[in-house]
């Protein structure tokens, strides 16, 4: 606590937004400040990565955190103290959403894909795909009925905004079920006992 009372508060909440990003995007919940540029990582796990893949510049944290993930790699954290003099922060919020933001929602939909279509399909997979379209299907459908009844001057019958209500909760609970689960399946077997079990 005494840490975050000396960071700036621009650079703590860009930092927070930027952990929130990452958690979500390669899936390891559990971790808090990826990006801080110290990194360690054992020999199996880098015998396993495709190294000339990985981004090589600044998104390389966020990028070997997502291909950690593609090969169910344990990652943990070890504190560290932050310190701060008086260099003002470089971090502008809008700036990242421009240069990384397209980077994160592509490796967040490739996570996706791999963990919960491609190598498996499970709860969380159903959850995802009907939720998706019953969230989808409300919010057109309703946003279609708001429109023409402003438009036309007439009020929206009940049965029309249920219509529109019911599939949007019901897709929103089991889209929240599904982030439930993915918060839960963060690995948490090292690489190297799973290879003595094998062997």
């Amino acid at each position: 606590f005494k840490a975050l009372k000396l960071m700036p508060r621009t650079r703590l909440f860009g930092n927070s937004v930027l952990s929130f990003a990452t958690k979500l995007a390669s899936g390891y919940w559990n971790v808090m400040d990826p990006t801080n540029g110290f990194t360690a990582i054992h020999r199996n796990a880098l015998f396993h990565l495709p190294l000339q893949k990985i981004n090589n510049r600044y998104f390389f944290e966020s990028d070997m955190l997502f291909r950690l993930g593609t090969i169910r790699a344990v990652v943990k954290e070890l504190p560290m103290s932050a310190i701060y003099a008086e260099e003002d922060s470089n971090l502008k919020i809008s700036a990242f959403a421009i240069r990384f933001g397209p980077a994160y929602i592509k490796i967040f939909f490739k996570r996706i894909f791999y963990t919960y279509f491609l190598r498996d399909f499970n709860a969380a997979s159903l959850e995802m795909v009907v939720g998706s379209l019953l969230f989808l299907f409300g919010s057109i459908f309703g946003a279609k009925s708001w429109i023409s009844a402003s438009t036309g001057g007439e009020l929206t019958s009940a049965g029309t905004v249920m219509l529109a209500a019911v599939p949007l909760i019901m897709g929103f609970q089991l889209l929240l079920s599904a982030l439930h689960y993915d918060i839960g399946n963060v690995p948490d077997q090292p690489l190297q006992s799973r290879r003595l079990e094998i062997s």
